[in-house]
């Protein structure tokens, strides 16, 4: 059904509540603004960050984009490894590879922070690791997509699947032709993954496992 397996990166290979959470905070603290609670902090994780402080923060766009900066001081330093890959996704990743799937990172998060990210915790299962550019021109999760499928020359769409927690990745992967998975074990809700159209739901790295060997 499949050959090539596109992953989110946050809430779906790796949990990064703690240091996504912590930068946040901090990027706030710079406006004087308090804590989000914690149920508003996970609605940051999966979409673009300009669009999440103007959102939930009440921030204009040019500041949002000075949170992303202030965001990122953090981040660079201390919250990008704090974080951890779910139970299961090494096995799926490695049962991927040995049965000869591509498997690539399509996310919205900067492409060095993925990389970094990847490398930090051995998930050295991937053709390429694709995401956002530091300069805001690629975040859009369709747009990541794109880039992934150009960048490793994937011409049969039909044959690709695209694999994330939240309503972008699916509809990301819908804009560029592609069938989607969604998982629970993320950051976005079934009804989330089902209204944005996804053709599977998945509750655990096995799950995907399963419906991609068919």
């Amino acid at each position: 059904m499949f050959d090539t397996v596109l992953f989110d990166l946050d809430g779906t290979l790796t949990d990064p509540f703690e240091g996504i959470s912590n930068s946040i905070i901090y990027a706030l603290k710079k406006f004087g603004i308090a804590a989000p609670d914690k149920p508003l902090l996970k609605k940051f994780i999966g979409p673009p960050l300009t669009e999440s402080f103007s959102e939930y923060c009440g921030l204009n766009h040019s500041d949002a984009l000075r949170a992303v900066d202030y965001y990122r001081e953090y981040f660079s330093v201390a919250g990008i490894f704090e974080n951890k890959p779910y139970e299961g996704v090494c096995e799926l990743l490695s049962g991927l590879k040995e049965r000869g799937y591509t498997a690539i990172v399509a996310t919205s998060k900067p492409e060095q922070f993925a990389k970094a990210i990847v490398q930090h915790f051995g998930l050295q299962y991937f053709k390429e690791i694709c995401g956002a550019t530091m300069d805001q021109s690629r975040t859009q999760k369709a747009d990541v997509i794109a880039y992934a499928l150009k960048k490793c020359e994937i011409k049969d769409k039909k044959r690709a699947v695209m694999v994330g927690d939240r309503k972008h990745d699916i509809i990301g992967a819908k804009t560029n032709g592609l069938s989607s998975i969604g998982v629970l074990y993320g950051y976005g809700s079934k009804e989330e993954l089902l209204e944005a159209g996804a053709n599977y739901i998945a509750n655990s790295p096995v799950d995907i496992l399963h419906y991609i060997l068919g």
